[in-house]
């Protein structure tokens, strides 16, 4: 029998007890930051993304310690927001409902280097803890994300800024725009939660979600390992990573808000979105 949840039924959404386990330090520590060009494989197409290994290594390394165990097949795209990001990495569609949660290594050491420019990815990370990404990522879908206030904040210099390290290649940003474009849901933890074949009246009929309305990323490969396929690119430094922090736009109600892009550890050992309300 295929498994289901009800969209009206916020428990049913994840598993009571996730484990909290981290991956293997040793593993961590054995994977270098070799490789530049992964593949994203989703099920409404693949795209390929270019890593800044040299100049965002810690990063770079910090990302491809989890594609290299596997950490991120079968995850799903939990978040979307229009005209700001896709978000990904902290959940895993095991074949069955619930979901559960992708373990999380250490934190690493913030880098922002470059731009949240219409196109990057960058790492998700805790409010008020510029040094506490893990395995969740997002990817910038508008300019704007960079220097406008628009969700009340600025991305370049909020929380020390968001580690950008690379770039959607290619016609990649058509699917990304497509899984932007599809409807979502609020329920439970999850907020702007994209569905596919889903609708407003499915909703409100209470049709249980199944695996098929997923935005499912089948795996995240690597394609090419060598550290200097980057180097014909020419992503924009973040210039503003040295200005003094709005603080009216840039304190505990926006920190809060972008926190939505983070999960942290809670008590009994569960996943929950910061400041959600």
């Amino acid at each position: 029998m295929r498994s289901s949840f009800n969209v009206a039924n916020p428990a049913s959404w994840l598993k009571s007890t996730l484990s909290v386990a981290c991956l293997s330090a040793g593993l961590f520590m054995t994977q270098a930051a070799s490789a530049t060009t992964v593949q994203f494989q989703t099920v409404l197409g693949d795209f390929e993304v270019n890593l800044f290994d040299k100049t965002t290594p810690k990063t770079v390394a910090n990302f491809l310690a989890y594609v290299n165990a596997e950490a991120y097949k079968n995850t799903i795209v939990h978040r979307s927001v229009k005209d700001f990001v896709i978000q990904g990495g902290g959940y895993k569609f095991n074949g069955e409902l619930p979901l559960t949660a992708v373990a999380q290594n250490a934190a690493v050491e913030n880098e922002p280097v470059y731009s949240n420019l219409r196109g990057t990815i960058a790492m998700a990370k805790l409010a008020g803890n510029p040094n506490s990404a893990t395995n969740q990522w997002f990817i910038n879908l508008n300019d704007k994300n960079a220097t406008d206030k628009s969700h009340g904040f600025v991305l370049d210099t909020n929380n020390g800024g968001f580690s950008v390290f690379g770039q959607v290649m290619g016609e990649g940003m058509v699917v990304v725009d497509a899984i932007a474009a599809l409807n979502r849901f609020n329920v439970g933890i999850f907020e702007g939660f994209p569905l596919r074949d889903y609708s407003a009246a499915d909703q409100v009929a209470n049709k249980p979600v199944t695996g098929n309305n997923l935005v499912l990323i089948e795996n995240i490969v690597v394609l090419n390992a060598d550290p200097d396929t980057a180097s014909s690119l020419n992503p924009a430094k973040n210039t503003l990573i040295n200005q003094k922090e709005d603080k009216k736009d840039g304190g505990s109600g926006s920190l809060g808000l972008f926190s939505l892009l983070a999960l942290a550890l809670v008590a009994l050992g569960r996943k929950s979105l910061l400041n959600k309300g």
